[in-house]
C-alpha cells in the first residue's frame, strides 16, 4: 500500500511538473502577437471633486481623476485661469489624477474659469483632450453667458484648425500682445469656437494662428484676426466670425543676413518691399559690378559681388528710393568659399511643356556658355542647330531653344565646364533627359466674371492644388478671360477686392482697425482636363462693410 502510495504521489509530481514546462515552455517562445490598432483616444475625465460648475466654492484642491496614465505638456502655455490672480495655482500629477491646488485667495462673488488648452495628453501616444475646463463660482450665481462663432485663414479661405479665439475685456486691452489670453477657445476642425462661462462685460474678440503655443501674439510669426467693434455682451452671441491674416510690420528689419559658404550674401526681411533696390556703400568700386536677386515677394535678397577681398562691406537697403537700413559684413581675410554650378529645370515627370521653353535655372551667376560642351540627342541622332538665350527677366535662367518634335526621345548631356560662373566656378558635367508633352495633354479654361460693381477693380488669381498662384489678372467690368494651354489638373479662382486699386492685395492692421482686403474664393474646383475646353462662369457677391 506504501509503495502504491508512493507511486501515485510521484506520478503526480511528475504531471504537475510537465504540465508546468508546458505551460511555462508555451509562455517562453516569445512575445505575442505585437501591433493592433494605434490608440488615437485622449484621456477620458473620470470625476472631478468638487464637481465642475461647483457654486459657493470654498476647496483650496481640485482633483480631476482620468481613466489611464496622462502627463502634462506645456503646462505654462497652455493652461490658464480667467479673471487672473496674482498667483497661479500649482498643477501636480498623481498617479491617474490631476491635482490643482491654489495657493491665492480667491474673490467673492466670481465665476472662475481654469482653461487647459491642450495641456493634457496620454503618455503612450500624446492623444491630446483638447479644450478640457474646469469652472466654479465662489458665490451662489455662475456667470453663463457664451460667444461663438467660425475662424477661416483669408488667403486660402480655408478654416483654421487648432486656431485660439479668445476674449480680453475692453478695461484690460493693453494687455494685448503682451501677455498670454486667459479667456480662449480652441478652433474644431470646421474652424468653430465657443467660449462658455462669460460675465457680461465689454470684450474685443480675436483670433489667433500661432507659431510656439504661447497665447499671445506676435506679430513677426503669428497670423491674427480680430472684430473691429468690441461687443458688449449682455446675451449669447453666435455667429462672431473672423479671418486670420499676416500683419504686415510697421517698422522695417532685416530678420536675417548671412556670408554664404560661397560667398554670396542673403537678406531676409520682414515687409514685402514694393520697389526694393540695393547699394554698396563700402567698398564703393563694387556697387556697380554686384548682381541682385529680389524674389517674387519682395521680402528677401541675394546679392552676388565678384571682389571678395574687402575687409568689410556696408550695404544699403531701400524701397522706392527711401532709406530702410544699412548692413555690416565682415570677412576674415583667409576665409575661403565653396562654389558650385548646379541646375535646376522644369522637366515634370520627365516631359516639358510644348508652350514653354526648356530652361534651366543656376543658384549662381554664369558669366560665359560654350555650347561646344553640350551634346544634343535627338532619339540617339547628335543634333547642333539649338541656341542657349538668357532669360530676359530672370539672370539666373537659360533657355535651350529647339523645334523639339512629340514622340522623340531626347538627351542633353552638359559637358564640365559647359557653363563657367563668377570665380571662374565651372560645372560638373550633367545630363538632362525627356520628352516634349503632346498638346492634348492639355485644357483651356474660359472663365466669364461678372463683377457687382463697375467703378471697383478686382484681382483674379489662378491657383493649383498646392495653393500656388499660375496666373494673374486685374478685372474692372464684366469679363470673359481664357486660360488656355494649361496641364491637366484641379485649379481654383481666388478674386480679391482690390479696394485702393494698387493691384495688390493689402492685409489688415489691428492697431489700426483695418480689417484686410476680402478675398472671395470660388467653392468649385475648376477641373482641367487633356484636350478639353471648359467655360465657367463666376458671379462675385457685392461686398459686405
Amino acid at each position: 500500500m506504501a509503495q502504491n502510495s508512493i507511486l501515485k504521489i510521484t506520478r503526480k509530481l511528475v504531471y504537475a511538473i510537465l504540465g508546468f514546462s508546458l505551460i511555462y515552455g508555451c509562455a517562453s517562445i516569445g512575445p505575442g502577437p505585437q501591433g493592433g490598432p494605434k490608440d488615437k483616444t485622449p484621456p477620458k475625465i473620470v470625476s472631478m471633486l468638487p464637481k465642475n460648475l461647483t457654486r459657493n466654492f470654498k476647496a483650496k484642491k481640485i482633483v480631476i481623476q482620468f481613466d489611464e496614465y496622462f502627463k502634462l505638456v506645456d503646462q505654462y502655455k497652455q493652461f490658464s485661469i480667467s479673471p487672473d490672480i496674482e498667483v497661479m495655482p500649482t498643477l501636480k500629477i498623481k498617479d491617474k489624477s490631476l491635482e490643482i491646488t491654489f495657493k491665492d485667495s480667491l474673490e467673492k462673488n466670481t465665476t472662475y474659469t481654469l482653461n487647459f488648452g491642450k495641456a493634457v495628453a496620454d503618455v503612450n501616444e500624446g492623444n491630446v483632450l483638447k479644450n478640457l475646463s474646469y469652472v466654479f463660482s465662489t458665490g451662489p450665481s455662475m456667470d453663463s453667458l457664451s460667444i461663438s462663432g467660425n475662424i477661416k485663414e483669408s488667403l486660402t479661405g480655408k478654416p483654421l484648425i487648432e486656431g485660439v479665439a479668445f476674449l480680453i475685456p475692453i478695461s484690460r486691452d493693453s494687455i494685448f500682445g503682451k501677455k498670454k489670453a486667459s479667456i480662449y477657445s480652441l478652433t474644431d476642425s470646421s474652424g468653430n469656437y465657443k467660449i462658455n462661462n462669460l460675465r457680461a462685460d465689454t470684450y474685443r474678440v480675436y483670433g489667433l494662428k500661432e507659431a510656439n503655443a504661447d497665447k499671445i501674439y506676435q506679430q513677426s510669426s503669428d497670423e491674427i484676426g480680430f472684430v473691429k467693434d468690441p461687443i458688449v455682451l449682455k446675451k449669447d452671441t453666435q455667429n462672431v466670425n473672423m479671418q486670420t491674416f499676416k500683419e504686415d510690420a510697421t517698422v522695417f528689419r532685416v530678420n536675417d543676413r548671412k556670408l554664404n559658404q560661397d560667398g554670396s550674401i542673403s537678406l531676409n526681411f520682414n515687409q514685402k518691399l514694393k520697389k526694393p533696390d540695393i547699394t554698396i556703400l563700402e567698398p564703393k568700386d563694387l556697387d556697380h559690378k554686384k548682381m541682385v536677386k529680389f524674389n517674387k515677394a519682395g521680402d528677401s535678397v541675394k546679392i552676388w559681388l565678384t571682389d571678395l577681398s574687402f575687409d568689410s562691406t556696408k550695404v544699403s537697403i531701400t524701397d522706392g528710393g527711401k532709406l530702410l537700413q544699412t548692413v555690416n559684413f565682415n570677412r576674415g581675410k583667409k576665409d575661403t568659399y565653396k562654389r558650385t554650378v548646379v541646375a535646376a529645370d522644369n522637366i515634370e515627370a520627365n516631359l516639358i511643356n510644348p508652350n514653354k521653353p526648356f530652361t534651366l535655372t543656376f543658384g549662381i551667376p554664369i558669366q560665359t556658355i560654350d555650347p561646344s560642351k553640350i551634346t544634343l540627342m535627338e532619339d540617339s541622332v547628335v543634333k547642333t542647330d539649338f541656341t542657349v538665350v538668357k532669360d530676359s527677366a530672370n539672370f539666373l535662367s537659360y533657355h535651350l531653344m529647339y523645334p523639339w518634335k512629340p514622340n522623340n526621345i531626347y538627351e542633353i548631356k552638359f559637358g564640365e565646364g559647359a557653363f563657367t560662373a563668377i570665380f571662374n566656378t565651372k560645372n560638373k558635367e550633367f545630363l538632362k533627359k525627356f520628352q516634349l508633352a503632346k498638346k492634348d495633354d492639355y485644357g483651356t479654361l474660359q472663365v466669364k466674371i461678372v463683377v457687382p460693381e463697375t467703378n471697383k477693380q478686382y484681382l483674379l488669381e489662378v491657383t493649383n492644388e498646392a495653393k500656388t498662384i499660375v496666373n494673374t489678372l486685374v478685372v474692372s467690368r464684366d469679363t470673359t478671360v481664357k486660360f488656355a494651354n494649361y496641364r491637366a489638373g484641379k485649379y481654383f479662382i481666388r478674386i480679391i477686392y482690390d479696394t485702393n486699386k494698387n493691384g495688390v492685395w493689402d492685409t489688415g492692421n489691428v492697431k489700426l482697425g483695418l480689417q484686410p482686403e476680402t478675398i472671395y474664393h470660388e467653392p468649385k474646383e475648376l477641373s482641367i482636363r487633356a484636350n478639353w475646353d471648359r467655360n465657367e462662369t463666376i458671379t462675385l457677391p457685392k461686398e459686405k462693410i
